[in-house]
Parts: C-alpha cells; sequence; structure tokens
C-alpha cells in the first residue's frame, strides 16, 4: 500500500512541477517564443483552464474505466503535452500545449485520490488522499526550485523535459505497482455529472473558489512583497519560496490527520486560520522574520484547506467521488484566477503590495458564507427522519395563576 501511494504521489510531484515551474521561466519563455512577459503569462492561464474544463469532463466521460489503465492513460497524455510544450515553435503552438498538457490535472488527482483511499481502512482515507498531495507539496518544495534553475541554465524547454521523465517515471510506477481495480460499470456521463446538482457540493466548491482565492492573492504578488515591502533583495524570493514550499509539506500531511478525525470542524478551523494569517502578514510583512514565519503559517493553512475540501467533495459527491475530487481542482485554479485578479486590481489601484494580503484574508472571510450554509443545510440533514418539533399549544405559553 506504502509503494502504491508513493508511485501516485510521484504524479503530483511531476504535476505540481509543470504547474508552477512556468512562473519561474516566464521571463525566459517570453524571449523565446518572441512575445513580452505580459502576454507569456497567458500560458500559465491558458494551462489553469485546461485544468478547470478537463476535470469534470474527463472524470464524467470515464467512470466507468479501470482505474490503474485510466491512471496510466491520464499520465500519457499529460507526457504527451508537456512533451508538445518543450518542442512548441512559437507562442501560439506553446500555448496549446500548455491546455492540453492542463486537461489530465484534475482527473488524474481524482482518480489517484479515489484509489489511494481504497488502499487503506476509512478511519486512514484523509491521510492516503493527503499523500498522493503530498507530491503536489514537494513539487513546491523541490521539483519546481530544480526545474526553474534548469531551465534558467540550459533553456525553459529543459524544464519541461524534466516533466516529461518525471511523467515516464510515473507510468512506469503505476504499472509496477498500483494494484489494478475496476470502474463504476453502472457509472453514466448523466449520473456523475449529476453531483453538481448536489447542494453540498456547490457550496464546497464556492469555499475553495473564494475562500482559497485568499491564499492566491498574496502567493501571485510574494516577490514584490519581498522586495518592495520587506526591503529585501531579489535573491531572497527563492527562500520564501522555499518557507512556502516546507510549509505546504507539514500542511498537507497535517491535513489528512485533521481530516480523518473531523473533517468539517477542520475544514471550518483551516479557513479561520488562513483568514487570520493572511490579515497578520499583511501587518508584519515591512519585518523579514515575520514575512518569513507569516509565509510558513499561511502555507501551512491554505495546504490544510486543500486537503479538507479534496475529502469533502468526496465525502458529499455520493457515488460520483472521482468527479468530487477532480472538481476540487478545477475550483482552485479558478481560487487562483480570482485572487490574482483580485489582487492585482487593488495594486493597479494604489493600495501598494501588501493590499493583495488584506484581499486575501477577506476572501478567506467570504469562504466563511457558504462553509455556514453548508453547516446548516448538513445538521438540517442529520436530524432524524421521524422527528418531529412538538406544536405549543397557546395555553401553555400562559404562566398558571
Amino acid at each position: 500500500m506504502v509503494v502504491a501511494v508513493v508511485a501516485l504521489a510521484v504524479g503530483g510531484f511531476a504535476i505540481g512541477t509543470t504547474e508552477f515551474v512556468t512562473m519561474g521561466v516566464l521571463p525566459d519563455i517570453a524571449e523565446g517564443v518572441g512575445v513580452d512577459i505580459p502576454t507569456a503569462g497567458h500560458v500559465i492561464s491558458v494551462y489553469a483552464l485546461g485544468v478547470v474544463v478537463g476535470a469534470p469532463v474527463i472524470a464524467a466521460l470515464s467512470a466507468r474505466l479501470p482505474r490503474r489503465a485510466l491512471l496510466v492513460a491520464l499520465m500519457a497524455a499529460f507526457l504527451v503535452g508537456n512533451g508538445l510544450t518543450a518542442l512548441a515553435p512559437g507562442y501560439r503552438t506553446l500555448l496549446v500545449a500548455r491546455f492540453l498538457s492542463g486537461l489530465p490535472h484534475g482527473a488524474y488527482f481524482g482518480v489517484a485520490s479515489l484509489v489511494a483511499a481504497s488502499l487503506v481502512a476509512p478511519h486512514l482515507r484523509g491521510r492516503a488522499v493527503s499523500s498522493v498531495l503530498l507530491g503536489l507539496a514537494a513539487a513546491m518544495l523541490t521539483g519546481v526550485p530544480a526545474a526553474t534553475w534548469l531551465g534558467q541554465h540550459f533553456g525553459w524547454r529543459s524544464a519541461y523535459w524534466l516533466v516529461v521523465v518525471l511523467a515516464a517515471a510515473t507510468i512506469a510506477a503505476v504499472l509496477a505497482v498500483v494494484p489494478s481495480s475496476p470502474g463504476r460499470r453502472e457509472a453514466t456521463v448523466r449520473g456523475e455529472l449529476g453531483a453538481l446538482r448536489r447542494p453540498q457540493v456547490l457550496l464546497t466548491l464556492l469555499v475553495g473558489v473564494v475562500g482559497f482565492g485568499g491564499m492566491f492573492a498574496l502567493y501571485s504578488y510574494i516577490a514584490p512583497v519581498v522586495t518592495d515591502v520587506a526591503h529585501l533583495s531579489r535573491g531572497t524570493v527563492p527562500a520564501v519560496l522555499l518557507v512556502y514550499g516546507a510549509g505546504g509539506v507539514l500542511g498537507t500531511a497535517l491535513g489528512g490527520r485533521l481530516a480523518d478525525l473531523a473533517l468539517f470542524r477542520s475544514l471550518v478551523g483551516s479557513l479561520l486560520f488562513l483568514g487570520v494569517l493572511l490579515a497578520v502578514v499583511a501587518l508584519v510583512s515591512p519585518w523579514a522574520p515575520g514575512l518569513f514565519v507569516g509565509v510558513f503559517l499561511v502555507s501551512i493553512g491554505a495546504s490544510t484547506l486543500a486537503i479538507c475540501l479534496q475529502m469533502r467533495l468526496m465525502e458529499t459527491a455520493g457515488d460520483a467521488q472521482m468527479l468530487g475530487a477532480a472538481l476540487n481542482h478545477s475550483a482552485l485554479n479558478l481560487a487562483n484566477a480570482l485572487g490574482a485578479w483580485l489582487g492585482g486590481l487593488v495594486i493597479a489601484g494604489g493600495l501598494g503590495y501588501r493590499a493583495p494580503s488584506v484581499v486575501g484574508a477577506g476572501l478567506a472571510a467570504a469562504g466563511l458564507v457558504p462553509l455556514a450554509v453548508s453547516a446548516l443545510l448538513r445538521r438540517r440533514h442529520q436530524r432524524p427522519a421521524g422527528a418531529v418539533v412538538p406544536a405549543v399549544d397557546a395555553r401553555e405559553r400562559v404562566p398558571a395563576a
């Protein structure tokens, strides 16, 4: 079981590396395909669009397929997309390649989460799922810095060739050690997508898009926060990102344990923790030690929240658990777009580089609204079906003489 989960996590490591390395080599990409940096930034957006589109569509269409074969097919498609990225002769073909690379992203995590959960006892499922996503967190800590260094010294295309190698290693590992398991033969596309009609699924997705967007409001502009607010050198930015990656690894591991203990309470607690820490970072970011500690704690809160959202969607999606797990990554990529956009608005409005953290705290607070509605529906659902609230006779309200 441990070896199988590690094999699945290698795929998460590959996906995390390709998702975030583009930010590290963006100037090199812009120069390589002959566009300016803002235009090259659309490469990041189109990958996120691929995740948003691919996760629900692929999960719904492939629910009946054997899961190990599906994992291999998704990773093979991911390999091809990154190979095309490395070979792209120009900007337009690069956009197409990045969109194709993003399509298997959410579906892979959805299937891998389901497979990992099926390998352990019910009370350990949170830890199994978090172990798969630990590959994504580890990529932030080691894969992205390594691929960025490779891209800066040997050309940006080499970063994506590294991802191709990681994808090939994942395919080999999955075939070697992940046990075969059947899909849901009774599944239909209509039935899978029917999960989107469940109020709890929609509310949890809304928590992810809005609440998790708070983290991206800060992360998207972390470089100018380091240089313009904390007045540190550009060389300090990788160190801050390293601290963020370390917090992500710890938060991912912690999130699995908390989800196993008390899922809904952990979801509420992690969102509250994230919101408070984002507000704190806005206050302490001019002080370098405070910025480092704040970023570390924000990363712990955000990673814990991501695991709890994943488990909550798998819990509320009914039989469409794979779709629920895949949708989490669509929601988080929409959160990326929302947080970065709102953070950019306040900076453009002249409020400075501390303002995105304030926006992030506001988004986390806003995420509590759908979570509160979810809690009310959950409490109502948990009321015994036969329970009747006794009517109070008007005479009983009058005190006896």
